[in-house]
């Protein structure tokens, strides 16, 4: 296991107990290098959506729990926040909450020419996702390996 994944871990073992708490559910955890910084992002969720106050409340206790931890060797900016409305789809549990909604898939490398796509995710498994796209005729159901993608994310509609 990687220092980063260790974090994510033992960090995710710390919040379960504060969301449980303050009925949020943990949607993903994070530590990232951007530029010269290390950040620990917490995304939390609930039905109807989190507030300020859920993030304010779930990351005062976090962060005390962090502090008598003390696990994290780097020094790092820590965030508390919701995914949003264009969340990121990353475990099986978002999949799952996700089927039947439209999505964007942003891979690697191109296929058949592009490297975006959107669609109606239908079905995923360990190593697929299953799309139904509108080819503007008809409507076509395309799998990709879930190691070509870079990113899939719910589609945002305004």
């Amino acid at each position: 296991m990687s220092k980063r994944e260790n974090y994510e871990l033992r960090t995710e073992e710390l919040l379960k107990p504060i969301a449980d708490a303050n009925h949020v559910e943990i949607y993903d955890v994070e530590y990232v290098k951007e530029g010269s910084d290390w950040y620990l992002r917490c995304y939390i969720d609930k039905e109807g959506g989190v507030n300020i106050n859920d993030c304010e409340a779930v990351s005062r206790a976090l962060s005390d729990e962090l502090d008598k931890a003390d696990f994290i060797e780097d020094a790092y900016i820590f965030e508390v926040s919701s995914p949003g409305l264009g969340r990121q789809l990353k475990k099986d549990k978002h999949f799952q909450k996700s089927l039947l909604s439209e999505v964007d898939v942003k891979c690697y490398k191109p296929v058949n020419g592009s490297k975006d796509f959107t669609g109606i995710l239908k079905a995923f498994d360990e190593n697929t996702i299953t799309l139904e796209m509108d080819s503007g005729q008809k409507k076509e159901e395309v799998i990709f390996n879930r190691k070509d993608i870079a990113a899939v994310r719910l589609t945002l509609d305004f």
